[in-house]
């Protein structure tokens, strides 16, 4: 039974949240080996229904929220999505879309399009169909990605290109970038693979060495000074290789939250990994209350939950500690230092393992959901069907 860690006081009564997060289901028909969901899914029968998930994003309108992000697992699998789209328009969030393409059609893109969505990420696993559809472990996968695109650019919803990439793949971002132009994005994330969920499972065979990591870093820079003002280029370097960690989520429970399928509000998307939090659900107290009031958003605000070195660090305003999950998962202890930080005395341990999976021969994944990488529920049985 997981303890609830009892909440600092709080100085300062906190900003409200700019985005919300909603994973509307974790169905999904990929399989892909660095899924940072759970390893334990929510079942659909366990979802929030269509009417509490349209209060969820009324209360996020009234609480200060303007972006909301519409994922999940797939959220294409969700029937319902252009009516959700559509009450999310309605209250005036700024709606976001993000997609493996699979489960949309024309049809179902021009109706999101009506129904006021405002843009669209949409997730390619590689530059080449071999790449996409393996590391994603669906047959047709990039051909169905590729004709989304074209859907969506032809709405005039702006495209968001996301390139989650990793050891076997790295040596494609440069023709990503080149995908990105040429399918109309306006914008590409490139993200190296974080170690979360079953990400874990396959550190071997997707740790990239240091060097692709400094070859990636300069070829992402030489792009954004030759695609200005063609393509914006997001980069999210690989922490494990880093000296410093990223200013995890903007500092936790600072400027946005996570509502995860079955209505669980949690600070950051792999919160649930810490045991000693436990996290209200939708049912169970108002967003509001919950951002403001609850332990678990208030344990790891400000500084007073810091430890040395961190307590006594300038940077500790900049990067906040680093990431809390990744602590937890690496150290055994949520409030030590990021074992990314130089300064954290499980640094070198940290960058000795990553070095070791970075040298593995190993290419083989272990997919999420299977052969095939399809969910129980199935959910392109019925987006064949143009639903």
């Amino acid at each position: 039974m997981n303890m609830v860690a009892k909440a600092p006081v709080m100085r300062v009564r906190p900003s409200p949240p700019i985005a919300m997060l909603a994973e509307l289901t974790h169905r999904c028909p990929l399989g892909c080996p660095y899924c940072s969901n759970p390893l334990e899914l929510v079942k659909g029968q366990d979802e929030l229904s269509a009417a509490e998930w349209i209060d969820t994003f009324r209360q996020a309108a009234e609480l200060g929220v303007l972006h909301l992000h519409l994922s999940g697992g797939e959220p294409a699998a969700r029937r319902d999505l252009t009516e959700l789209t559509k009450a999310a328009a309605d209250f005036g969030l700024y709606t976001n879309l993000i997609t493996s393409g699979i489960g949309l059609t024309e049809k179902r893109v021009t109706e999101l399009a009506d129904a006021g969505l405002d843009h669209v990420q949409l997730s390619i696993q590689g530059s080449t169909e071999a790449m996409a559809d393996r590391v994603g472990n669906y047959r047709g996968g990039y051909a169905r990605k590729m004709a989304v695109a074209g859907w969506v650019t032809a709405t005039g919803v702006p495209l968001t290109v996301n390139a989650v990439c990793h050891k076997q793949n790295m040596d494609q971002i440069g023709d990503m970038l080149d995908l990105a132009v040429r399918l109309g994005a306006r914008r590409i994330e490139v993200a190296t693979v974080q170690f979360h969920g079953w990400a874990e499972k396959n550190r071997a065979a997707l740790m990239p060495t240091r060097e692709q990591v400094e070859c990636t870093t300069a070829l992402v820079e030489d792009a954004r000074k030759r695609l200005e003002g063609v393509l914006v280029i997001d980069y999210v370097v690989a922490d494990h290789h880093a000296r410093y960690p990223k200013a995890c989520m903007g500092g936790w429970g600072s400027s946005g939250l996570n509502v995860t399928p079955s209505g669980r509000v949690l600070p950051c998307h792999a919160a649930e990994s810490i045991p000693s939090l436990e996290f209200q659900t939708i049912r169970d107290a108002s967003l509001s209350q919950i951002w403001y009031d609850s332990s678990a958003f208030n344990s790891y605000r400000g500084d007073d939950w810091m430890q040395e070195p961190c307590r006594s660090c300038a940077r500790k305003h900049i990067d906040h500690g680093g990431c809390r999950c990744q602590a937890m998962a690496l150290v055994g202890d949520a409030a030590a230092t990021d074992p990314v930080c130089v300064f954290s005395p499980h640094h070198a341990a940290l960058a000795q393992q990553a070095g070791r999976d970075a040298a593995s021969r190993q290419t083989d994944f272990v997919y999420r959901g299977g052969a095939g990488g399809a969910c129980p529920d199935r959910c392109m049985e019925y987006s064949a069907a143009g639903i």
